[in-house]
């Protein structure tokens, strides 16, 4: 690594965490304001607030890393446009793409890094961060779906037409097996009630119908075959009351193993609402890329010098960043209603910026 590449990355490098460190300082200080009465109404210690806050602000900075990287580029590059640097780098016969070397080996030092924390790290401490939130910062959760379904295993399906969370109760309840298309067994109830002392469901006033060839008709005419019935029974499920938990901003707690075995789960069940967590685990894969887009696109802007200054091209560098992240929550907003495949909005941001960036590098003077 030449003497020039050090120069850059180290001004790379320093400006991106100092600039890191400034917002989230601004962060913490607004979001402590903003919860200040919530914190004195549920008589919360110094202790755990700034334990909560050693989870939310790894948290926040996770999310601000792409952007930050690019305004960081765009800083330390158009001061160097300033001072003339790059067209002194550039008359001494460095091409502008050997220039965009030490760029990239910071832009792929903080890909890493994030791409290490948002996957794994952060994942394990918002655990603690969304449990706080729950019990101290959101409303009471009172799961209130009806007509549950869900599929708990191949070919065995469980309903039930209410749950209460509060009291861990679900009603008219029942799970059928099928075989070949052909339902073999079916088990009803009246209640199931979780036991936690016993880690098992109980169910209450139960029978238990096996099919013998003939299927009960649309007038409910009784079924042929062998009939169980009782008042009690502990019976174990697959499902637990977390199934049944306030999901809010689930996947933030989840590492991409995580997610990966939550999605087969969900789309095995038939469950709604994987897209939300596809599109999760598609954005933590595409962030280290749109880091070395944003460094790529970020030196182009601020590689000319501007007669108005650093000022023009940084206030570029923000008009481009905000356009960004409009594009982002657009497609992503795509992608969690079901509008177009999550593994294709999550990526559009990206080749966008990508092609604006190729168009943009045909007319950087080199």
């Amino acid at each position: 690594m030449k003497l020039l590449d050090k120069y850059i990355l180290k001004r790379f490098l320093s400006t991106f965490f100092f600039v890191v460190l400034i917002l989230l300082a601004i962060i913490c200080v607004i979001d402590l304001t903003e919860k200040m009465d919530k914190y004195s109404k549920n008589a919360l210690t110094g202790e755990q607030i700034l334990s909560y806050y050693l989870d939310f602000l790894p948290w926040v900075g996770g999310l601000v890393t792409p952007i930050t990287v690019f305004i960081a580029t765009v800083y330390v590059c158009a001061r160097m446009a300033g001072h003339t640097e790059v067209i002194a780098i550039l008359s001494s016969g460095v091409s502008f793409r050997r220039m965009l070397l030490p760029y990239f080996l910071g832009a792929a030092f903080i890909a890493g890094l994030s791409f290490w924390f948002n996957g794994w790290v952060i994942p394990n401490s918002n655990k603690d961060r969304l449990a706080f939130e729950l019990q101290y910062l959101k409303s009471k959760y009172y799961y209130d779906k009806r007509n549950i379904h869900l599929q708990v295993a191949p070919d065995v399906y469980l309903y039930m037409q209410s749950y209460n969370n509060t009291t861990f109760t679900g009603y008219n309840f029942s799970i059928e097996k099928f075989d070949s298309m052909r339902l073999v067994e079916k088990l009803t109830a009246n209640r199931i009630v979780w036991d936690s002392t016993k880690y098992k469901w109980t169910i209450y006033d139960w029978n238990i119908r096996k099919v013998d060839g003939i299927f009960e008709d649309v007038n409910n005419e009784p079924m042929r075959g062998a009939i169980k019935m009782g008042v009690s029974m502990d019976t174990t499920l697959v499902i637990t009351p977390k199934e049944f938990e306030n999901d809010y901003r689930k996947f933030d707690g989840m590492t991409i193993n995580e997610l990966e075995e939550y999605i087969t789960t969900l789309k095995a069940r038939g469950s709604t609402g994987v897209e939300v967590y596809e599109v999760e685990l598609h954005t933590r894969f595409s962030s280290p890329f749109t880091i070395f887009i944003l460094t790529f696109m970020g030196v182009i802007v601020a590689s000319r010098k501007s007669r108005g200054g650093t000022g023009l091209q940084i206030a570029l560098g923000f008009a481009l960043s905000f356009l960004f992240i409009l594009f982002f929550m657009l497609f992503r907003t795509f992608a969690e209603a079901g509008s177009t495949p999550p593994q294709i909005s999550v990526w559009i941001p990206n080749i966008i910026f990508a092609i604006i960036s190729g168009v943009m590098y045909k007319y950087v003077p080199r």
